[in-house]
């Protein structure tokens, strides 16, 4: 057996060893921790003195601390740094930790240990955090099958573990059918319209492949420049289907993965005991049921109605003035390329302006600044083991100089990476007795990457991307929470995305952005000219970008609580239809987007029946917004409140007492639909 000197994932280490991990690690050390956890697990089950919260609740917590480190580190380089053994090794381990983790909830020694403890004199008077902690694992027991029968059990490990398997599998036929598109243009007329950026990041990736002329791919740094300025039709059109076709059909086909992921989903929420899929998630999510999620959707798409109506009338009333070149049906790979000459012509406004202000570096320290002086906190570089030498680390000092948070960022795009921005914990430290283990986090995007020796300048959607992620990562790395479960962003999905989403705020606002929003060439700050042409700008089209959220969100619900294959018939068909009652321009026949959504099918739950969650966030977000702007957007003292009431609590409390605390109020859905210039627009 492999000792822990010898294997990096057996140990945990604050500083984690990505530069020693190799594939042949992780399938061992998943065996090892697994049977330690299981050991601990059966000792606690079978432990004959007085029930404790030190020998259950708090033992239990434990026993699965480094398993779920070392799991987080394989699973994080599986999507960062990926290779055929990595992966070999990644796909071993899933059916083994998913039946570990099924088996937790159904032991049923460990329940009843568990449920002695919970009617004992020192559970009744535990502290709030760990009486909440002690609320939710019972809950989360009783609604993941602790009270089945035997024969039940072993049904629902076995749907566990193919749920598993089938979502790794989804997600790495995502990826892979990525990678394999590239589109060659070896004619460099077919540029016209493009900006020199996505001219120059072409070349660049023809010869990083040994090639001449401009090379394409399905990355959205690459996709987004085409369909946004690409005068030449045809190249649009390509590539627009390719994105769009990904993953349904041929090698990497995700078509039958889709219908059996729904169909599994679908047999656990029955004998779990709910009507479906959204009702079983949504159960400890704010919304509580998916009927909620619905009506919330319905509403937003009620009020969006009559101003998307508008906005596409304008779209093709503006296309009829540009001449019979232009008098053909419009298709979705036209609606993003007329959007922005529509814009430019309201506005004067190319978002391409704003690059050269977006040096990347800077404006990860233009970030910093800001939350330095939003919440009393220094953010500063570090040295330690990383997966790529482009990853930086930096950690999170507070006001006494107490390294409270250690994070990593890979900002751009890789062939061994997966799509995509996001947030990850690697560990949650407890706050007990005054003292603090520090927390460690990553965020990761794919931003435009620098081009030659020239700087990476990213656009001010990426910028914006940056700010959520490290929204996410604030929330992570500034709790204060006693129990590590109820840490960070272990929190209600639909809670998750409000520090997230208010951090882009500040992205829109000359306070935050005279920080770092500085030319590349000459030093100077964005020009009030420009930045009164990109606030004008900013709801330019939003019910049309409203829509598209809620048209994810409404298929999503769909699929989780009504769909029906034998009456639906395909999933991809189904969807298409959907997507269909809030596009813009008609979806060809071979739509096949569902196919590559990692959202909803890259993990057993991930954003399954709560991709509304978004807009359910978006709304909180927009409305503790308004006091930033009304008492100071940049105020040390409504940061400080932020951090206190939200930032710090985790899921210590319920999130609707967190947001009342900080609002004064229960939220409101005006100041999201005030800030889209949508108040007054149904």
């Amino acid at each position: 057996m492999m000792s822990r000197m010898e294997n990096p994932l057996l140990t945990i280490a604050f500083d984690a060893p990505f530069d020693r991990i190799e594939a042949s690690h992780v399938e061992p050390a998943t065996d090892t921790l697994i049977a330690a956890a299981k050991a601990t697990i059966d000792a606690i089950a079978t432990d004959a003195s007085e029930p404790t919260y030190a020998n259950t609740l708090g033992a239990l917590e434990a026993s699965t601390e480094t398993l779920e480190w070392a799991l987080t580190l394989a699973g994080h380089l599986e999507s960062v740094a990926t290779t055929d053994a990595l992966r070999a090794a990644y796909n071993a381990i899933q059916p083994k930790t998913s039946a570990f983790y099924s088996s937790i909830t159904l032991h049923e020694g460990l329940f009843q240990r568990l449920a002695a403890f919970e009617s004992t004199p020192e559970a009744k008077a535990l502290d709030a955090t760990r009486a909440r902690f002690l609320e939710k694992t019972m809950r989360d027991f009783r609604r993941n099958g602790a009270e089945l029968t035997p024969e039940k059990k072993l049904e629902l490990a076995a749907l566990d573990v193919e749920l598993a398997e089938r979502t790794t599998k989804f997600s790495q036929n995502v990826l892979d059918a990525t990678n394999a598109f590239e589109l060659m243009v070896n004619d460099a007329t077919r540029l016209s319209g493009l900006p020199a950026s996505a001219i120059d990041a072409a070349r660049e990736s023809a010869k990083s492949k040994g090639l001449d002329g401009y090379r394409f791919t399905l990355q959205q740094p690459s996709v987004i420049p085409v369909l946004t300025y690409a005068d030449d039709r045809a190249l649009r059109e390509a590539v627009w289907r390719a994105t769009n076709v990904r993953a349904s059909s041929g090698p990497f086909d995700n078509r039958e993965l889709l219908a059996r992921i729904l169909e599994l989903r679908a047999a656990k929420a029955k004998l779990l005991g709910y009507p479906d899929f959204a009702d079983l998630v949504l159960e400890e999510r704010m919304a509580k049921k998916g009927a909620t999620a619905l009506d919330f959707v319905d509403d937003l798409h009620r009020r969006t109605t009559a101003a998307f109506e508008r906005e596409k009338q304008s779209l093709e009333a503006f296309r009829a003035t540009l001449g019979e070149a232009h008098a053909f049906p419009m298709m979705p790979w036209d609606v993003g390329y007329y959007s922005e000459k529509q814009r430019k012509a309201l506005y004067d406004f190319d978002g391409e302006q704003l690059r050269p202000y977006f040096q990347a570096d800077r404006v990860l320290e233009g970030l910093f600044e800001l939350v330095e002086s939003l919440y009393g906190i220094d953010v500063r570089e570090r040295s330690a083991p990383v997966w790529d030498p482009s990853v930086k680390v930096f950690g999170i000092h507070d006001e006494s100089d107490t390294l409270v948070a250690s994070f990593y960022v890979d900002l751009f795009p890789r062939e061994n990476k997966r799509g995509g921005a996001w947030m990850n914990p690697i560990r949650s430290g407890a706050s007990v007795d005054g003292r603090h283990e520090p927390h460690v986090g990553l965020f990761c995007s794919n931003a435009t990457p620098p081009v030659g020796d020239k700087p990476a300048l990213l656009t001010h959607d990426e910028v914006e991307t940056l700010f959520h992620e490290f929204g996410h990562l604030l929330h992570h790395a500034l709790a204060n929470v006693s129990v590590r479960s109820l840490s960070g962003t272990n929190v209600a999905w639909d809670f998750v995305e409000l520090p997230s989403q208010i951090m882009e705020n500040w992205g829109w606002e000359r306070v935050a952005l005279d920080r770092f929003a500085r030319h590349v060439d000459t030093g100077e700050r964005i020009p009030d000219v420009l930045f009164e042409k990109m606030i004008r700008a900013r709801t330019f089209r939003a019910a049309t970008a409203q829509m598209r959220q809620l048209s994810f969100a409404a298929t999503d619900l769909y699929l989780h609580t009504r769909y029906d294959a034998a009456k639906d018939g395909p999933v991809v068909d189904v969807a298409r239809r959907i997507f269909a009652q809030y596009a813009v321009a008609p979806y060809p026949d071979d739509y096949a987007m569902i196919c590559s959504f990692t959202h909803l099918f890259a993990s057993s739950v991930g954003y399954a029946a709560a991709y509304y969650s978004y807009k359910w966030a978006e709304v909180l977000d927009a409305d503790c917004f308004t006091r930033f702007q009304r008492e100071g957007v940049d105020s040390p003292v409504v940061g400080a409140a932020f951090r206190d009431a939200i930032l710090s609590k985790g899921d210590s409390e319920d999130p609707a007492v967190l947001f009342e605390r900080f609002m004064g109020r229960g939220p409101s859905l005006d100041a999201l639909m005030a800030r889209q210039g949508l108040l007054d627009a149904a």
